[in-house]
């Protein structure tokens, strides 16, 4: 057993009896480098990682390559997950090289932490002599590594705003800005398969909320097909587990086929409330079934019994990629019998396997309908049939080997979870799911937020690591929401401390921009500013929509001068790459289409705002009350009619428009653009 035995992380777990000498990142490993003067190995990866296993297996398992790690090094092993803050670091570091960034990440440290060299995956051989090199030149060449990581170590501590130009002006916003931006984007979509048109694919939940909120926002009935017919080939793919419900991270290929395939909790929940929304406009019964499916999932595989949702599932079971998911066509006939001519067809199965290994992986080409008229059936005969056999094969799948879970439970994950299931209670008004989240939350507030202090992780009864900007914005922008549905001022009162104590620890005054670390938590070689969205949005344009969205329900102009600042700061970049700023141009449609303030007070102000919510899936956010309060400053002076019936207040910059008493009135208020 090495050190990381002590440690919390399964990831780190998992590395616990390799013979390698790993340490955890923190001062005996860094103190050991320097006193011993030794290069640092720093080998960064998560527990779901299928690359990460495999160098494991093949090198950090292996005695030759330990004792060459051991007497030349100072390695470390971190999980990703929990500290997201060093693998930004060293993942821009390997890319200011020329290098491939991914995972495992491998990054040769100076004993002062400053990066010479690094890669991703290595197999054995070639990493035995990098190894060799690498011991070698610092013996040998040692100023001149020395010299190169200083370059590194400058490079990694210019400021973001340096790099990319960004100036911060006077906003100036305009509604052609959204045209260029959604020109840009439909540009770059695969309108055979969806997605964007480049391979690996990954859904990208934030482009296509920008291009749903948009074609909602300017009645664009062909934005909004594009991003229903991207949910409907990623709800058909291989990526989606098409009997239990759930979303691998990305598909291999151009079609959504093959995935590595672990699921993360925070695609899923993304992809929940992406889903939820496209449901609302659409009411395409498909866009429920992913819904209702993903979230029996979540209850059934994720949930742990205090009300958190772990981390993520693994793509091995048995040492071996998928095999948990996966079906030779023997089997599926045995089991499926009689039905299998249609049920063949409908998830493209083949004698031999329609992918490696002669297995199956199930995926739909053809939508229930086509294939019900082939096979002389109504759409609702199909799924009648189909519903059993589903349930049947996950019966059966469920007595294999389950593939590895890593149970910690990360702040924002949840955070990006709960809003999910907020947006999915939205649009199915199905109030177990609102419990789920608000019961999420209450963990969250309870068991993970300590003395003010809102901590990354927690797992056997013990929350560690202080959080970093992206679970604040998360877990904020999910309190904001439960807020809204709930109508429990405590969300509120939640949202409002973590945002000020961002404001107080994470913000930098001198270009308006939030750190992703808190640097007074610990010193770091550099602290970054995470401002492109990408897989999960950049924690700073989270931050900046949860501050336009606060400052309308508390009317405290702070919030909205400060996000206003920043969105006229990414501007010209979002013009430039949309793609990676998805999140930061929806904020731009809120501040070009001014956000709708709704405030409901009086009896059936639940069900009113419920109605709004639902009816119209973007731009506004709700304040209600049964009663005449003042516990949000929106509500505050507002009031039931002369019965003491709900009246709904749509406002706009704190003035509001003369109140009505029902959702159709409401919504006849509020702006769309031409």
């Amino acid at each position: 057993m090495n050190r990381l035995i002590n440690s919390q992380s399964p990831y780190l777990l998992q590395h616990a009896h390799n013979p390698v000498d790993w340490f955890p990142w923190g001062p005996e490993a860094l103190r050991k480098a320097e006193i011993e003067n030794k290069p640092i190995l720093v080998s960064i990866g998560y527990s779901a990682c299928h690359w990460c296993h495999v160098m494991e297996r093949e090198s950090f398992e292996d005695e030759i390559t330990a004792d060459l790690m051991n007497d030349h090094f100072v390695c470390i092993k971190i999980d990703r997950e929990e500290r997201p803050d060093l693998d930004n670091i060293y993942m821009d570091a390997v890319q200011a090289m020329g290098l491939q960034g991914g995972w495992p990440l491998n990054v040769f440290l100076m004993p002062n932490q400053k990066p010479f060299y690094g890669g991703t995956y290595f197999k054995n051989d070639q990493w035995k002599g990098l190894l060799a090199n690498i011991a070698n030149a610092f013996e040998k060449h040692h100023d001149q590594l020395a010299e190169s990581a200083e370059g590194f170590g400058h490079n990694l501590n210019r400021s973001e705003i340096e790099k990319y130009g960004i100036q911060v002006g006077e906003p100036d916003f305009d509604p052609d800005d959204l045209i260029e931006i959604s020109t840009k984007l439909s540009s770059q979509f695969d309108k055979e398969w969806g997605g964007m048109n480049r391979i690996p694919k990954f859904p990208m939940p934030a482009i296509w909320n920008f291009v749903l909120d948009y074609g909602f926002t300017s009645k664009n009935q062909d934005l909004l097909n594009s991003a229903y017919f991207t949910l409907k080939k990623i709800g058909m793919g291989g990526i989606y587990d098409q009997l239990r419900g759930g979303f691998a991270r990305y598909s291999v290929d151009g079609e959504w086929f093959a995935p590595h395939f672990e699921k993360m909790l925070y695609d899923n929940g993304q992809l929940l409330e992406l889903y939820s929304k496209a449901f609302q406009s659409s009411q395409d019964p498909l866009f429920l079934e992913k819904i209702t499916e993903t979230i029996g999932w979540l209850k059934a595989e994720m949930l742990s019994p205090e009300g958190a949702f772990e981390a993520a599932q693994d793509a091995d079971s048995e040492g071996i990629e998928g095999k948990f998911y996966t079906w030779r066509y023997s089997e599926l006939q045995d089991i499926v019998g009689d039905e299998m001519p249609w049920f063949s067809k409908l998830y493209n199965l083949k004698i031999h396997g329609n992918w490696e290994e002669a297995v199956n992986i199930l995926f739909q080409t053809q939508s229930y309908e086509e294939v019900a008229l082939e096979f002389k059936m109504s759409e609702a005969e199909l799924l009648e049939r189909l519903n059993p056999i589903k349930a049947k094969l996950l019966k059966i799948r469920n007595q294999r080997i389950f593939p590895g879970k890593d149970d910690k439970i990360l702040a924002g994950w949840n955070g990006w979870m709960s809003a999910g299931l907020i947006q999915a209670f939205i649009s199915t008004q199905d109030k177990s799911i609102l419990h789920l989240a608000l019961d999420n939350l209450d963990f969250i507030q309870e068991k993970m937020i300590l003395n003010g202090v809102l901590f990354r992780s927690y797992k056997n009864n013990q929350a560690y690591t202080p959080a970093f900007l992206e679970d604040y914005a998360a877990v904020i922008k999910a309190s904001l929401m439960a807020y809204q549905t709930s109508g429990k001022e405590n969300y509120l009162k939640l949202a409002k401390s973590l945002t000020d104590f961002c404001l107080d620890h994470f913000y930098d005054e001198a270009d308006g921009f939030f750190f992703f670390n808190n640097p007074d938590a610990e010193k770091l070689i550099a602290n970054k500013k995470e401002l492109f969205d990408n897989v999960i949005p950049a924690s700073n344009s989270v931050m900046a929509r949860n501050l336009h969205h606060l400052a309308l329900l508390t009317y405290e102009e702070n919030y909205e001068s400060i996000s206003k600042k920043m969105i006229s700061g990414m501007k010209d970049l979002i013009l430039k790459d949309p793609g990676f700023l998805s999140n930061w141009a929806t904020l731009l449609l809120e501040n070009i289409v001014p956000t709708a303030e709704i405030a409901i007070v009086g009896k059936g102000a639940e069900e009113l705002a419920l109605d709004i919510l639902k009816s119209h899936p973007s731009n506004l956010v709700v304040a209600w009350s049964e009663e005449m309060t003042e516990t949000a400053p929106l509500l505050a002076g507002k009031h039931a009619d002369q019965n003491g019936n709900a009246l709904i207040y749509v406002c706009f910059d704190h003035a509001c428009q003369k109140p009505v008493g029902t959702v159709k009135e409401a919504i006849s208020q509020l702006p769309y653009l031409n």
